[in-house]
């Protein structure tokens, strides 16, 4: 680590922040209302929710009183489902790819830190050619807490053997930045997540907000001069 602001390691959020998940998350979501006989719901209305999971979306998507047992039961087809289909139009963001050379090619390790399981979370990001070039990938049932507990953060820390203090975090949820915060690393708000109505992402304190992946680039390159 050799630039003034300290920085050894970018960490991204994954739905919403690094990869575009919606496709395939919300197609296994109307899938699995169809099955179980409810109607579909509208892509826009249920994407700025799969920050906080499937059962969350399957919760929003029913508007009604349905059991537990069943709400589990219509998860686990939804999920068994995804698996199965888990990056039939996932892509990274536009921007993201040349982000991520850049990082590389600047000898700057970059990871994963997500909500999703890692009977998800691997798969996925095998399929995209992207765990073999990731330093790190934890996931939601990784450690005994998610975000917004720091502990994932303090987790990928120890495994590149980086000091919190020198790594950004980057994501698309209040979550996200309060996690990000709370393990006393630099934190960006990416605008062009899964934002829902009544979000302020203003209001949660990080470092900066950012509307577009190239704006990443930008930022760090004003703020490490580890681009240049």
């Amino acid at each position: 680590m050799n630039n003034e602001f300290g920085l050894s390691c970018v960490l991204f959020d994954l739905d919403g922040t690094l990869l575009n998940t919606a496709p395939d998350l919300t197609t296994a979501l109307n899938k699995a209302l169809v099955h179980f006989h409810y109607p579909e719901v509208a892509v826009d209305f249920i994407t700025p929710y799969i920050s906080y999971g499937a059962a969350v979306m399957i919760e929003t998507a029913l508007e009604q009183d349905v059991s537990d047992a069943l709400k589990a039961e219509i998860l686990e087809w939804l999920l068994n489902y995804y698996e199965n289909h888990i990056a039939d139009f996932t892509q990274l963001y536009a921007g993201m790819s040349e982000l991520l050379i850049i990082l590389e090619a600047k000898g700057i390790p970059w990871g994963v830190i997500t909500n999703k399981r890692e009977r998800m979370t691997h798969p996925l990001m095998h399929a995209l050619d992207l765990t073999r070039r990731s330093a790190c990938i934890i996931c939601g049932d990784t450690t005994a807490y998610s975000k917004p507990h720091p502990e994932p953060m303090l987790t990928a820390c120890r495994q590149i053997d980086v000091s919190p203090e020198e790594c950004l975090y980057i994501g698309d949820a209040r979550h996200d930045i309060t996690a990000g915060k709370a393990a006393n690393m630099k934190t960006l708000a990416a605008t062009w997540g899964y934002l829902k109505p009544d979000d302020n992402p203003q209001d949660w304190g990080a470092d900066a907000l950012i509307n577009h992946p190239n704006e990443i680039i930008d930022w760090i390159t004003n703020q490490t001069h580890a681009l240049n």
